[in-house]
């Protein structure tokens, strides 16, 4: 620690760490490990992405973008996610291109949000969404999910808005969602529409996992209620394109040109030559993504009845790539405890629930977007852990 006398930004010495990289810091070092804990797709970038980021570089395509985005690159954005997901936004001026959804978020809420002011939070949720809106210098606003099986209801938002003790002004959505994998069907995403337009709030969609919904169409808040939704997409999940750090924020013209503003300063433009590779991705790898989301479906019906047999109670993911698996009674409450131990001595990672929210302190996240090699190793080993221990409880 410096002696220097000059105090650090109170926010930021006060802001907890983020529990999903400590613990991943914490077992990091353990011999032998196999990991099941990152949102990272199991699959190679398609050739054609490669060649075009390739094909940049060589004809050097190394200099600034422009700020916002290309022209070219936002185009097809808007070409593709109003063709995808029945929305209609009118061209370039609706899109900022951000160095992935992580900017993203902090892009919207540092606009939506003044300070103090107040941002709806269903939980079990991403945790570093927490560490954004302190940056936003907002107040989180939870709502606890885990009554209904991690969905939101309307009557879930009424209740908590009525309690509020500071002003609300928006609702951060994710789905399907990370941790747990739920989603709506198109009635549940206009009733909660309902309720976001009579309590007049902004509605943050992240939307990052669309693309892998399982056995029914993803319904977008951009589709439902345009007007006061701020849409957010990217290409790490659909793309497999993760360390591309490609995001996009789409909305009203008016709104985006106060957004730009702030994405302005904190990046100013991802690199050119990852554009023009996105570019190929949205224009011309449409079968990657459901070739990916049919695997990962076949990986989840595989292992979600193992954890099931091993006594976890696991909420049916309808999409993403996450199975977030309640302790059986006789294994305790303690997910951080659980996890720890089971790194250590199970030699297998998997994230506890306590990084997604208070409620969920006695759950596991497990990620099937791992190969089927270390799914099976994975579930092999703590199949094992599980039953030592029980056997050595009697």
């Amino acid at each position: 620690m410096t002696n220097f006398i000059q105090p650090l930004n109170s926010i930021i010495f006060d802001m907890a760490p983020d529990k999903l990289l400590g613990f991943q810091k914490a077992i990091r070092d353990i011999p032998g490990i196999l990991k099941l804990t990152l949102g990272e797709p199991g699959f190679a970038v398609d050739e054609r992405i490669k060649q075009a980021a390739t094909n940049a570089i060589n004809t050097n395509r190394s200099h600034y973008a422009e700020s916002q985005g290309e022209k070219e690159l936002r185009l097809e954005a808007v070409k593709y996610f109003n063709r995808t997901y029945h929305l209609n936004y009118a061209g370039e001026d609706n899109v900022i291109v951000t160095l992935g959804v992580s900017e993203a978020i902090n892009v919207v809420l540092n606009t939506l949000l003044g300070i103090g002011e107040g941002l709806l939070v269903p939980e079990p949720t991403y945790g570093p969404y927490f560490t954004s809106l302190d940056l936003a210098h907002g107040k989180k606003i939870t709502i606890d999910t885990s009554s209904n099986r991690f969905k939101l209801t309307p009557e879930m938002i009424d209740e908590t808005v009525a309690r509020a003790t500071v002003p609300v002004r928006a609702i951060l959505m994710n789905y399907p969602t990370n941790p747990t994998g739920v989603t709506y069907s198109r009635d549940e995403i206009v009733a909660l529409a309902e309720t976001f337009k009579k309590h007049k709030i902004w509605v943050i969609s992240d939307e990052i996992y669309s693309v892998l919904t399982y056995d029914q169409e993803h319904v977008s808040f951009a589709e439902i209620i345009p007007e006061q939704t701020v849409y957010i997409n990217g290409l790490s999940k659909s793309h497999a394109m993760t360390g591309y750090r490609v995001g996009f924020i789409l909305g009203a013209a008016d709104v985006i040109a106060e957004m730009q503003k702030v994405h302005g300063a904190l990046t100013f433009a991802i690199p050119t030559f990852i554009q023009d590779a996105a570019v190929v991705a949205l224009r011309d790898v449409a079968d990657t993504p459901f070739v990916m989301r049919d695997q990962y479906k076949a990986r989840r019906d595989r292992i979600l009845p193992q954890l099931q047999d091993l006594g976890f109670d696991v909420v049916l993911p309808e999409g993403a790539f996450y199975l977030f698996a309640k302790l059986p009674t006789d294994l305790g409450d303690d997910g951080d405890a659980f996890a720890l131990k089971l790194a250590h001595e199970g030699k297998v990672a998997v994230i506890p629930g306590s990084g997604f929210g208070e409620a969920a302190k006695s759950y596991i996240r497990i990620s099937y977007a791992a190969s089927d090699a270390d799914l099976d190793e994975g579930m092999r080993r703590l199949t094992i852990y599980i039953n030592e221990l029980r056997e050595n409880n009697k």
